[in-house]
């Protein structure tokens, strides 16, 4: 959990490798194309061990591993063509994402003022972290808080803490009040009362780690409960992610993996003291010594409880009468 969200995960890993294979070519480990071709598998695919639910960790290795047999297969092909080679679209990854973000802010964006029952005085909740410390920069579902706020037809973002890991807590309103967006926490069990006694919230919105082809999504623990709550409420669900996290070869949430954390996690808080003003990183039991513990890292949200899904290329709704989406025709058509 050192890095989270899955776009940054991609994003680290690729780069992170990037480093790695970089500085090893340097110091002369690789004699061939070969030789750097197989030090860059065997990395992905160690990579690809880390966090089996985020599918764009899974995108990016085989987008790169396709890039390292073109290159070492090429003529005249050296170990010097295909490291910088690798680096170069590791490092293009990175601006891609940037772009991909800020294209996902104002698809989002848009969809809301169009759709949200007023376009002006616009509040919405979101869960988890999907901001720039999730991503390569700007964010997914908070790259659409983001874009509202900056068109000023943003009253109020609220954000839950996101238990047990705290990221909405720690991260999401750590950008929230860096960017001076008009921002509330609140714990995840207060998601149905704030919809039915702030009647003004629009929509929530929420990231993903992997989204079926059928639309139904993975994404952090709790994002089932906020759809169900959406739904009884009436008010936009809506799933914001790039493209490559869409996995077209998983037909519907029941065959995504869901990773499950250390009991840990669950039953200690981490926090940071301030001793003699400096912070000091603590960790508080707060469960019954003994206590069984069942720590899934995500849910899987079904596509009929989904209003969008807001993607770098558009905004994916469903037929009229129709419970799921169709992800394949939309990525087809763009």
């Amino acid at each position: 959990m050192k890095t989270r969200g899955a776009p940054a995960i991609a994003i680290v890993a690729a780069l992170s490798l990037a480093v790695d294979v970089q500085t090893r070519h340097a110091n002369g480990e690789f004699q061939s194309a070969q030789q750097a071709l197989q030090f860059l598998e065997d990395s992905l695919a160690y990579l690809k061990t880390s966090r089996p639910t985020a599918v764009n960790l899974f995108d990016a290795a085989a987008k790169l591993s396709a890039l390292n047999q073109q290159t070492a297969s090429a003529a005249g092909a050296s170990a010097d063509t295909v490291v910088a080679a690798y680096v170069q679209a590791a490092e293009q990854m990175l601006i891609d994402d940037v772009q991909d973000n800020k294209n996902i802010g104002k698809f989002g964006a848009d969809f809301i003022v169009e759709h949200a029952q007023q376009a002006q005085d616009i509040s919405v909740l979101t869960h988890c972290n999907t901001g720039s410390l999730a991503t390569a920069g700007w964010g997914t579902a908070l790259g659409i808080i983001r874009d509202l706020h900056k068109r000023q037809q943003l009253t109020h973002a609220y954000c839950t803490e996101t238990r047990p890991y705290n990221q909405g807590s720690r991260l999401t309103a750590y950008e929230l009040v860096y960017e001076q967006i008009p921002a509330t926490l609140i714990c995840d069990s207060m998601a149905s009362a704030l919809l039915k006694l702030r009647p003004n919230v629009q929509a929530i919105i929420v990231g993903a780690d992997r989204v079926a082809a059928n639309g139904d999504t993975a994404n952090k623990i709790g994002t089932y409960q906020l759809a169900i709550t959406a739904k009884h409420h009436g008010i936009l669900f809506i799933v914001a992610a790039p493209s490559t996290s869409v996995d077209l070869l998983t037909a519907t949430g029941k065959d995504i993996v869901i990773e499950e954390r250390p009991a840990e996690e669950l039953v200690n808080t981490s926090g940071v003291q301030f001793l003699d003003g400096k912070p000091t990183p603590t960790s508080v039991r707060t469960a019954a010594q003994h206590i069984g513990v069942w720590n899934p890292s995500f849910d899987v949200t079904p596509s009929n409880l989904i209003s969008a899904i807001v993607t770098e290329r558009g905004v994916v709704v469903k037929q009229p009468g129709q419970d799921a989406f169709d992800m394949a025709a939309f990525l087809q058509s763009q």
